[in-house]
């Protein structure tokens, strides 16, 4: 099961474009609202370096990162509680998310971002208030501010991180141009309260493996297969670290707590 995170706001602020940079797909993105109204949905690869190398070491055949789950919504307005401009609609497409990034708009000179959170931040709470439950607003939430030029807040220039997602990876070298997304990407895997195990599959497969943090052994066993966890005896277990430098492995039992970055061989 991948997370997935809401990308909100108001409309025209940027969602579509972060989006499409994000996932690389080709989304309708337009001058005027509710270009988008069916939610766009897309995997993306969580950045491990941990994971190549653990490969490396390992001369897997196959490496298989983590991934998270993005959902560009429509634009929210005021009064989107209510049902203006099909907010209940897209408001009902946050609901099943595990947290949000809310793009604000900070385009120009004039900045709007401490009211357009405002707008927005409402909206939410309004629908928990008509829904009597906190879910919408109690969401872990990135605020992504659509830049440039300004020093005064988190930036991120989302036109040109979409242009950037149609060129080539020597391209990109060529130009001496950098993304900032991966820092978005883990930032996003940090709200959730996320961390990462790895298996090796005797060298065949080096894959990454998303957990809650604070998780049991029991819980990441069925994240590899759902008979692990019935069928437990007991792991042998190594930091990433300790791996890379050929370190001893410790045996844990069903009480062990999984870390962010154990490597983890399951006995059944």
């Amino acid at each position: 099961m991948s997370f997935s995170v809401g990308i909100i706001g108001l409309p025209n602020t940027g969602k579509s474009t972060l989006f499409k940079a994000l996932t690389k797909k080709q989304v309708a993105i337009a001058d005027y609202p509710f270009t988008t109204i069916e939610p766009n949905i897309g995997t993306v690869a969580v950045p491990d370096e941990r994971l190549e190398k653990i490969a490396q070491i390992v001369k897997s055949e196959k490496v298989t990162k983590t991934v998270i789950e993005f959902v560009d919504i429509a634009g929210l307005v005021k009064g989107a509680h209510k049902g203006e401009g099909l907010g209940n609609q897209f408001l009902s497409y946050i609901r099943p998310c595990d947290g949000v990034i809310e793009v604000v708009r900070c385009f120009d000179k004039n900045n709007h971002s401490e009211e357009d959170i405002k707008i927005i931040d409402n909206e939410l709470k309004m629908k928990d208030q008509e829904l009597n439950d906190n879910v919408l607003s109690s969401k872990p939430k990135i605020y992504l501010f659509n830049i440039k030029g300004n020093e005064e807040f988190p930036k991120i220039n989302l036109k040109d991180e979409a242009d950037m997602a149609d060129l080539s990876e020597v391209e990109i070298k060529e130009l001496g141009i950098k993304s900032q997304l991966d820092q978005l990407i883990l930032a996003c895997y940090n709200i959730l309260d996320l961390i990462t195990f790895y298996t090796i599959a005797g060298g065949k497969e080096a894959r990454a493996w998303t957990l809650k943090k604070d998780s049991s052994i029991l819980e990441a066993a069925t994240k590899v297969h759902t008979d692990f966890a019935e069928k437990f005896i007991k792991a042998k277990v190594i930091t990433w670290q300790e791996f890379l430098k050929s370190g001893s492995w410790k045996i844990v039992g069903k009480e062990y707590i999984v870390r962010d970055g154990d490597i983890i061989e399951f006995k059944i």
